[in-house]
């Protein structure tokens, strides 16, 4: 099979100095885009219709008041635009980033309903924001008055992070836990660069620590200390672990050299983004530079690996997927960015098995779509007789994640989970049948959106202190 030409990413600025114009600056570049994003995000949202029923705003899990920030921004009222934007949102210039607008408001926008094309929300979100922490409007952390009462926050990611920005500015005592070295979960190590800026996210990690968030990082519960230590030295307790246990494939040759999960090879290129020495990586291990590649799966996660391996110079990148292109959870929008970036997408194949080791192949079985399942999705069938060998120097699982064992992991039976691992808590409120023990996020939901997520952590931060006001007053009396 002829090689698939693969895009190179050049920077004038980086691997050609030599043609770039002796006066342009980086500054004069940045003035100019300036400019013109100031425009751009003025145009966009002058194009909202400002319609009676607001489908982008229902159709966002945060319930952010899309169509109000729009028209201000159309007016040119920045600041106060973004004002209305972090009322609902504790990290808009992140959900602006990579939240999947195709699946939620700009796929729900009137406007893209009648044919005329999206108003690009996402991106307008992202420049309202920006232009708010570049202009100063960006509050620190500064609570009107201390509380005595403290919560402790299991996980440094989306879900606790959030919860610890509502309960820093009530005053609330906050100590974060975290197994990483760095806070942010998978927004620091899980999220590739080109798609989030890991600036962005140290910023905010930086913003709660300045406003009296207390970071306890390389600390795995369990193991430096135990969930009963924590539980005892707070009034409350958060766990938003997130789910990092990847599912595993069954099937001749797993476990060989070459077969990778996908978190595994994130986290090793978000660590060499931030100039840390990565064993793994430097050994030419979980680097895919000069590699046939080809990643397993359907989902978001999928296309970060895909995308990834194009940027780190593979020499061919390939997606297997056991549905069709309609069929595939991520984003059309990610699909399309990853065929426009060289990626090559066989529709309808499975693996079967894994050929050498270090691996040198994918034995593939073709597919076909059957009969409807109770969801109404198509579940795939083998066709018998269709299966090939795909070449491969790397294969990267992106099969999605579960939730880790955590009343085992604990020492915590008590801790209640339901049959999927998942643990059980109250809805809106995150509360479980352990006093003061909350959860928020993907080890509530299972694996999903960095949106839902946020919205947990400050539906359940709400609770614990009306919870923790609560008490106050029966004190009080």
């Amino acid at each position: 099979m002829a090689k698939q030409p693969m895009l190179k990413f050049v920077s004038l600025e980086r691997d050609m100095p030599e043609k770039r114009p002796p006066d342009l600056r980086r500054t004069d570049f940045n003035e100019i885009y300036a400019e013109y994003a100031d425009a751009k995000a003025k145009e966009q949202s002058s194009r909202c219709s400002q319609c009676g029923v607001p489908y982008c705003q229902s159709h966002c899990p945060l319930h952010n008041n899309i169509p109000d920030w729009l028209r201000l921004t159309a007016e040119g009222r920045l600041e106060e635009a973004y004002e209305v934007s972090q009322a609902t949102n504790t990290f808009p210039e992140i959900c602006g980033r990579i939240c999947p607008q195709d699946r939620l408001c700009e796929g729900n926008c009137v406007i893209e309903s009648s044919g005329h094309g999206t108003v690009t929300i996402g991106s307008v979100e992202k420049y309202i924001t920006d232009t708010a922490w570049e202009k100063g409007w960006v509050k620190p952390i500064k609570p009107h008055a201390e509380r005595t009462e403290s919560v402790g926050i299991i996980g440094a990611g989306p879900g606790g992070l959030a919860a610890a920005d509502v309960l820093r500015r009530q005053g609330v005592q906050v100590t974060v836990y975290d197994t990483y070295d760095r806070a942010g979960g998978l927004l620091t190590y899980g999220i590739p660069g080109f798609k989030l800026e890991k600036d962005i996210v140290m910023r905010r990690n930086e913003q709660l620590e300045a406003g009296g968030v207390t970071f306890k990082l390389n600390c795995t519960v369990g193991k430096d200390i135990s969930f009963a230590d924590i539980r005892k030295a707070h009034d409350a307790v958060i766990i938003a672990t997130g789910v990092y246990k990847t599912r595993e494939i069954q099937a001749p040759g797993v476990g060989g050299v070459g077969l990778e999960r996908a978190i595994d090879f994130l986290t090793a290129s978000n660590r060499k983004s931030f100039g840390d020495a990565v064993e793994e990586f430097d050994s030419g291990r979980l680097d895919a530079k000069g590699k046939r590649v080809v990643v397993i799966g359907g989902g978001d996660t999928a296309m970060d690996c895909v995308r990834t391996s194009i940027r780190q110079g593979a020499e061919s990148v390939k997606c297997l997927y056991r549905r069709d292109r309609a069929n595939m959870p991520g984003s059309q929008r990610e699909v399309a960015n990853a065929e426009e970036e060289g990626v090559q997408f066989e529709w309808l194949t499975a693996p079967k098995g894994f050929v050498g080791d270090p691996v040198t192949g994918v034995m593939v079985q073709k597919m076909r779509l059957g009969a409807p399942d109770a969801t109404g999705r198509q579940a795939p069938e083998v066709i018998e007789g269709a299966d090939y060998v795909e070449d491969a120097d790397l294969v990267i699982m992106a099969l999605g994640f579960e939730p880790e064992d955590l009343p085992t992991l604990w020492d915590e039976p008590e801790l209640p989970v339901t049959r999927w691992g998942t643990i059980k808590t109250e809805y809106v409120t995150g509360a479980t049948e352990m006093d003061g023990v909350y959860a928020v996020g993907d080890i509530v939901r299972g694996a999903s959106l960095v949106v839902w997520a946020i919205k947990d952590g400050r539906d359940c931060a709400e609770a614990i202190l009306e919870r923790l006001n609560g008490a106050a007053d029966i004190a009080a009396e």
